[in-house]
């Protein structure tokens, strides 16, 4: 589905691209086991916190269809544009989150990045002050699935736009 619409200087914007191949249809199974792992990792974790996760890594990731996907999902739940417009400047904008959110956005980063080849203690030591074990291990599995999510977006050039909040919950 191609989308074009106004803009100021050419009369439209650019045409979307075709997505390089429907990953999905041809290896179902992995999707199958993707939604599966997706679902098992979600549980027992705040709803807006789980999205805010996800937007973050999917904004370091340059996967623009789980960034679409993930903040109509936060919307959806009730998180405030606000608070979603700051995510990408978090560092600067730490009034607008709790220090769990804090702890689990700084997490979410450097386990995505991997920069140094590992997690800084530091960030995991804040992390697990404030989530229960299990509820770190729930966190990191969320961390793991979308940067897993965001690989296959990536690589496929999926078009953002079309999703419908809770279409894949």
């Amino acid at each position: 589905m191609t989308t074009t619409t106004e803009d100021t200087t050419t009369g439209a914007y650019a045409p979307e691209q075709p997505a390089r191949l429907n990953w999905s249809e041809h290896a179902p199974e992995v999707y199958k086991a993707m939604l599966r792992l997706d679902t098992a990792a979600r549980r027992g974790l705040d709803p807006k916190l789980y999205e805010l996760v996800k937007i973050r890594a999917s904004q370091l990731n340059h996967c623009a269809f789980c960034l679409d996907m993930h903040t109509k999902d936060a919307l959806a739940a009730g998180e405030s544009v606000e608070r979603i417009v700051q995510l990408g400047v978090w560092e600067e904008s730490r009034h607008f989150y709790t220090e769990k959110e804090l702890a689990a956005i700084e997490l979410t980063e450097a386990v995505t990045v991997l920069t140094d080849g590992f997690v800084p203690d530091a960030v995991y030591g804040r992390a697990a002050a404030l989530f229960e074990e299990a509820e770190l291990a729930q966190l990191v599995s969320a961390i793991a699935v979308i940067n897993t999510w965001n690989r296959f977006g990536v690589t496929f050039r999926m078009a953002p736009g079309h999703y419908h909040p809770g279409q894949h919950g």
